[in-house]
């Protein structure tokens, strides 16, 4: 613990820890709760949710918290689900109260503001003002992603859990949005926990090793960054790893290869965002990685001047899937038999080259014409690259030859352009009309029985350069 020689005071984090200790052993003290490990093991987790509700002391209500959620990990399945079902009914709006604060504002004609906040205060879930308090307990932040991490696990077999699902997304979105976010660079100088847990979370392009990831940090031509929060200070929330390149990448092996000719980082014309990996299972849905790459873009474009093409190398999740499901569709307006028969020789295993036509256009199908009830594309990649305002740059065929590439993609990988000037007229498209934007190479590679009129024009012309907010 460090001191400060001039006044002697602790000025590290570790004496607000111990403010924090201390509090928390006062509010056991009061509610006579035990510290030693395993004491609250049989305390029911619902008795526990109405206690810190009831209690107004800062103390009593932090021990109650820790008490709740180390009960809530230490429990197993069955007492977890039980207790997040309560969240659902017992923890949910008060009607009585909701009905109350309606006849109260009715009463008045027209109603005032007072009324007014008295109703949408009884409309709130009391489950929502309960994950406030456990978030006051020390690790609460961290405790509760992991607690709704649990959640998603349980959510598709117990969809009576939605709501729950629904208000930690409101208020993670509070406690997790841009103004408490920082970016930080990582390279190999960064601490081993933190490397090593990049190691772990990648879940675009598996790194392999220490030396795979020296590779992939070390070089004058990477780069890598993360955002951390506050609250979860050694733990990267989402990271995007970058390749400094002369040209735009139609294959990712070349990027990966250790024994690739590093350039130095002037030489560069383009930045390549080749992976970007959500770390926390936990924060699913919080979309944050937007501003990852807008404010990776700002600051390496102040950095060096001499980048003037910012694309990514990104995979294609949902393809194989999708084609296969129209294989199997005899009505699919995607595939005619000649499709079929290609295709039905790559089940087999058989050599994906001579399939290279016919995989090229329908990858251009998928992503112009194959869209989800919203109008949007069902590619998730696409919707993320699309909705930040890039364009739809190049399809490479065999970008991924990798067993993984070729089991959810046939090897395919695209190109998302991030032209500065077109950003923003980009996303707007994109938002509020579902325009998939593309280039010319794009939509050059559907099929001649598609009408011209289905096409999405590229990207339109501005005469004043925009940077993306």
């Amino acid at each position: 613990m460090l001191n400060d020689t001039r006044s002697g005071r602790i000025t590290t984090p570790e004496f607000l820890q111990g403010l924090i200790d201390t509090l928390t052993q006062r509010g056991r003290a009061v509610l006579g709760m035990k510290q030693e490990r395993g004491h609250d093991e049989d305390r029911d987790l619902e008795f526990l949710g109405e206690a810190l509700l009831s209690r107004r002391g800062e103390a009593s209500g932090v021990a109650i918290a820790q008490s709740l959620l180390a009960a809530f990990e230490r429990a197993d399945e069955p007492q977890r689900l039980k207790f997040l079902a309560s969240l659902a009914d017992r923890f949910g709006p008060d009607r009585r109260a909701i009905e109350l604060a309606i006849a109260d504002y009715q009463r008045k004609e027209g109603g005032d503001g007072t009324r007014l906040e008295a109703l949408h205060a009884a409309a709130e879930p009391r489950r929502q003002e309960l994950v406030r308090r456990l978030n006051l307990s020390p690790g609460g932040t961290a405790s509760l992603v992991r607690m709704r991490a649990v959640l998603l696990s349980l959510l598709a077999k117990h969809p009576e859990l939605q709501p729950v699902d629904d208000d930690f997304v409101h208020l993670f979105s509070s406690w997790f949005n841009r103004g408490f976010l920082v970016l930080r660079p990582i390279d190999w100088n960064t601490s081993a926990s933190i490397l090593e847990k990049i190691i772990r979370y990648e879940a675009v392009h598996a790194i392999q090793d220490w030396d795979d990831l020296r590779n992939r940090l070390e070089p004058p031509d990477r780069r890598c960054y993360a955002f951390f929060h506050p609250q979860l200070v050694d733990e990267p929330l989402i990271f995007v790893e970058v390749a400094l390149t002369r040209e735009i990448p139609g294959a990712i092996r070349p990027l990966l290869d250790k024994s690739r000719q590093a350039i130095e980082a002037h030489e560069a014309t383009t930045a390549v965002f080749y992976s970007i990996s959500n770390t926390q299972k936990g924060l699913g849905g919080v979309s944050f990685g937007n501003f990852l790459i807008k404010q990776v873009v700002q600051d390496l474009a102040r950095e060096l001047p001499n980048l003037k093409t910012f694309v990514t190398l990104s995979p294609v999740p949902g393809f194989a899937g999708w084609v296969r499901r129209e294989l199997k569709n005899e009505a699919s307006s995607a595939i005619d038999d000649d499709t079929r028969r290609v295709l039905d020789g790559l089940e087999g295993g058989g050599d994906i080259a001579p399939a290279k036509d016919a995989i090229s256009a329908l990858a251009a199908y998928y992503f112009l014409k194959a869209k989800l009830p919203s109008g949007k594309p069902v590619d998730p990649v696409a919707r993320f690259h699309l909705g930040n305002g890039a364009r739809l740059e190049r399809l490479n065929f065999s970008g991924d030859p990798s067993a993984k590439g070729i089991k959810q993609s046939y090897g395919m990988m695209v190109n998302y352009l991030y032209d500065l000037d077109h950003i923003e007229a980009n996303h707007e498209a994109f938002a509020e009309h579902g325009t998939v934007v593309a280039s010319d190479k794009v939509k050059k590679a559907l099929r001649a029985k598609l009408s011209s009129r289905d096409l999405v024009p590229a990207a339109p012309t501005t005469p004043q350069r925009k940077k993306p907010s």
